[in-house]
């Protein structure tokens, strides 16, 4: 009996912590979560072509103003794990439709999954610019903020 107690208290302790150490960053990320909705399975990416600069040079994707603040904000939070590849081999996450999943079920306890599927597509992006209008066409950006704030807020009180 004594050490059920101790395990409760030690629970709600780690999820106190957990809420106080994410909460300042998911509240700077929910501003987002109406534009990531509108533009859940559009693309917000174009490609210049400028000038005529099809025919004598490379052409390249311009991303929207919007994602691009966003992106820039996720990277100044300590949501980002640089070490997400781990998350994705022990879960044997390997489709859109993984993560989805895993998205859907992850608690409080299972921000590690939320913060490496992120970073995935954050710091993936950085080199494969594709993972962040995938990220915006399948809902992941929005779901995972989606999911984070409603963890923080069963165990705090609602974000504005």
């Amino acid at each position: 009996m004594e050490n059920e107690i101790r395990m409760d208290n030690e629970d709600i302790a780690y999820r106190r912590q957990v809420v106080e150490t994410y909460k300042p960053d998911v509240e700077r990320l929910i501003r987002y979560l109406p534009w990531l909705e509108q533009k859940a399975g559009t693309s917000v990416e174009e490609t210049f072509e400028g000038s005529g600069i099809k025919g004598h040079s490379i052409t390249f994707p311009v991303y929207d103003g919007t994602l691009m603040s966003f992106i820039k904000e996720v990277q100044k939070t300590t949501l980002i794990d640089r070490n997400y590849p781990y998350v994705y081999s022990k879960y044997r996450y390997r489709t859109v439709q993984d993560e989805l999943k895993a998205i859907d079920r992850a608690s409080i306890k299972d921000m590690d999954i939320l913060k490496g599927i992120l970073s995935k597509y954050v710091l993936g992006g950085m080199t494969k610019g594709r993972l962040w209008t995938e990220a915006v066409y399948n809902r992941i950006f929005l779901n995972v903020i989606r999911k984070m704030k409603e963890n923080l807020e069963f165990w705090d009180k609602p974000m504005v």
